[in-house]
């Protein structure tokens, strides 16, 4: 009897689209997938006007913004006064500005346009009250400023009917340099040394320091005036004199330079303490090689402010030094004027002249605060000529 053979079928070649046959059931293989195309990138937004109609919508609503503001305030509303008609002329210049914007771009474009547009008010409104002040004063005291006699003679020979060509604020303008120099003398190390305690020193003291300095930093200007009259003239008989007026000045400039001080000290770098302390220096001269001279301007700035706190002050120079109307270089001896002062007892008098005077010596006194101002950014400098 004949044997069959089975013989099995022949193995189906590889299909070139992608099928594998096994057995009888041919399977396809899944394509890899295709790489995820990255997202468009979002076209650049301008955040600043740049192109001549952005320029002209800016305009068009400023200028829009006041039509409408005028015709309100003028003829619709019952008001009245510069101040509200420049915050309604700023509403309606947004309003404006917005809806002009929002025809050309979109809404991100719009608030941040928007947005700028409030911080340059702002900025404005700040500058602009800020020459208002300037302006004014000097202003009402031109007629006393443009003469000679102001810079060069006291107020002893010159009465409240004396024209103003006679006498001046020469005995204010020295006391004023000299209580202040003082008082900057003994509170600038004195606020930096606190400072630099509250600081690098630390501990369970620098906190009770640190309270109190922010405490003082609120002080009342009259209070300082009280403490150095009681401790130095009743207490210990201190003649009234302009050291006295220095010492009730550094009362109330030494928590504010400690303050501004502080926080400066604190913004220097960590890794700058520790790359001085890994090559072997110690805490001391860290401090007064490292931390100070990087902290420099902004130490200037706290001076600035310290200064500008004390230059100002009335109360407690009429309290520890009286005002007069004579020339005194002897901070030991004898009441001693200054310019606050000077201006304080002149304008309370009610002539033209003494107020005429009294702005003339404000005028003076913002003249000596630029000035200072000025010397101490020079002064605080960096050594590679950056300011």
């Amino acid at each position: 009897m004949p044997t069959e053979t089975t013989t099995p079928p022949p193995a189906a070649p590889p299909a070139g689209n992608g099928t594998v046959a096994r057995g009888t059931t041919s399977v396809r293989a899944e394509p890899p997938p295709a790489a995820a195309e990255p997202p468009a990138a979002e076209p650049r937004r301008e955040l600043r006007p740049r192109t001549l109609d952005d320029v002209l919508a800016l305009v068009g609503s400023a200028v829009g913004g006041l039509s409408l503001a005028w015709l309100l305030f003028r003829g619709l509303l019952p008001t009245d006064g510069t101040i509200g008609f420049l915050l309604l002329w700023l509403g309606c210049f947004l309003l404006l500005y917005a809806a002009v914007t929002m025809v050309r771009h979109p809404a991100p474009v719009v608030a941040d346009r928007i947005a700028a547009a409030v911080v340059h008010a702002g900025a404005a409104l700040v500058g602009a009250a800020l020459l208002t002040v300037i302006g004014y004063t000097v202003w009402r005291g031109l007629d006393a400023l443009v003469q000679l006699n102001f810079y060069t003679q006291d107020l002893s020979a010159a009465g409240p009917l004396t024209p103003l060509d006679t006498g001046g604020a020469l005995h204010a303008i020295v006391g004023t340099l000299i209580e202040i120099s003082i008082a900057i003398a003994v509170t600038l190390p004195l606020g930096v040394a606190t400072a630099v305690f509250i600081t690098e020193v630390g501990g369970r003291f620098s906190r009770l320091v640190r309270t109190i300095v922010e405490a003082m930093t609120a002080l009342p200007s009259i209070v300082a005036g009280l403490f150095i009259y009681t401790v130095l003239q009743v207490t210990l008989g201190f003649p009234r004199s302009g050291l006295a007026a220095a010492l009730a000045l550094s009362v109330m400039m030494l928590p504010i330079i400690a303050r501004a001080a502080d926080v400066v000290l604190r913004v220097v770098p960590g890794g700058l303490r520790e790359a001085s302390l890994a090559l072997g220096a110690s805490q001391w001269q860290t401090v007064w090689h490292v931390v100070l001279p990087t902290a420099r301007p902004g130490l200037a700035t706290a001076l600035i402010l310290g200064t500008a706190r004390g230059v100002g002050e009335t109360s407690p120079v009429l309290l520890t030094s009286g005002a007069s109307n004579f020339l005194n270089a002897d901070p030991l001896n004898n009441s001693m004027n200054s310019l606050p002062l000077f201006v304080y007892s002149l304008v309370r008098s009610g002539e033209p002249t003494y107020i005429a005077r009294a702005f003339g010596g404000a005028a003076l006194l913002l003249v000596l605060v630029l000035v200072l101002f000025v010397v101490a950014r020079l002064v605080a400098a960096r050594r590679d000529g950056t300011r």
